[in-house]
């Protein structure tokens, strides 16, 4: 299963509306097929990793971080059709499937063809994988990551806004991997036109990543001259949007919001973080920018709201992520 999990981050941030799944299919104690959902959403996993198995797949065990769909679409068949015609003998699932066109009827046909059916392996870890579907079926809305580069005295910039470079070229280039994970990228208007910044992913081999490039403006409607000259030479046009809760409108469901200081605490005041990124370097500003307020009236409401879910060391800066607790 972690082996599938592994497979489905390839194309985290580039199947939606469909999740992105991972599938191994194992026979005799050897992997057969391996498969992962491709961009756009088709096909499946599971497809790919029984094209790969062929006739190596009957009486085999596929392992699948997602409950195989039972619907078929006009854009391919259902998996649990294909699975149950590959003779596959028992499937693995981390989790079920929350489309109620799948919710359980995927295992129940497995089922009624003889196959046998377990759930729950690395759950928590499939969640996180898939945690822009997930979040879009719960909440109607993108699963966000908002990004923080900080000083060791919580400056986000110098008293002159100035903020390149707080964080050094690990950290960077990490930050460059995570808006490869994702399918929009926000920034909030200051940063749009202080910075003009590209918002794509330069990264050997990840280049072709272009992330929906979203900006957050009270005032939509009142563009910068420059920004026409700048779509028409470059990637296309950003979406631009009033309102933080104007993401559940975005054809996204990873949203990576990566500045300034103003648009942070907005998502943050909306409660429409999910998942904080701090990138923390060992310098200290003084007098420097900080958050501003994000409507919290008590300390006490501000403990047990994040979890730690990873730390590593990034050339001399430090990375903490954390989840909504």
């Amino acid at each position: 299963m972690a082996a599938a999990l592994a497979l489905a981050g390839r194309t985290r941030g580039r199947t939606t509306p469909n999740p992105n799944v991972g599938c191994v299919i194992v026979r005799a104690g050897r992997v057969v097929g391996r498969g992962w959902t491709q961009p756009g959403g088709r096909p499946h996993a599971e497809a790919m990793a029984l094209a790969e198995a062929g006739d190596r797949a009957r009486g085999a065990t596929a392992y699948v971080t997602l409950e195989p769909c039972a619907h078929v679409s006009p854009r391919g068949p259902a998996c649990a059709g294909l699975l149950v015609a590959a003779g596959i003998a028992r499937v693995v699932a981390a989790l079920g499937d929350p489309d109620p066109r799948t919710d359980g009827h995927g295992f129940a046909r497995l089922r009624d063809h003889g196959i046998a059916v377990e759930s729950g392996l690395l759950a928590t870890q499939a969640q996180r994988s898939m945690a822009g579907f997930l979040t879009r079926r719960a909440l109607g809305r993108p699963h966000v990551t908002l990004k923080l580069a900080l000083s060791l005295d919580g400056a986000l910039a110098m008293a002159d806004g100035r903020s390149r470079w707080i964080t050094g070229a690990e950290a960077r280039a990490h930050t460059h991997l995570e808006r490869s994970r994702h399918d929009a990228i926000l920034v909030g208007r200051g940063t749009w036109d202080a910075d003009a910044p590209r918002l794509d992913v330069r990264l050997p081999g990840l280049e072709d990543r272009a992330p929906l490039r979203v900006v957050l403006s009270r005032s939509v409607q009142h563009r910068a001259p420059a920004d026409s000259a700048r779509d028409d030479a470059g990637p296309p046009a950003p979406v631009w949007i009033a309102d933080p809760h104007g993401i559940a409108a975005l054809s996204a469901d990873h949203l990576f919001v990566e500045g300034g200081a103003q648009a942070a605490a907005a998502f943050l005041r909306a409660g429409l973080v999910d998942r904080l990124l701090l990138y923390r370097a060992p310098i200290v500003i003084g007098g420097g920018r900080t958050l501003p307020d994000i409507g919290l009236v008590d300390l006490a409401a501000a403990h047990g709201r994040w979890t730690l879910a990873d730390q590593r060391q990034l050339g001399s800066d430090r990375l903490e992520v954390y989840e909504r607790g």
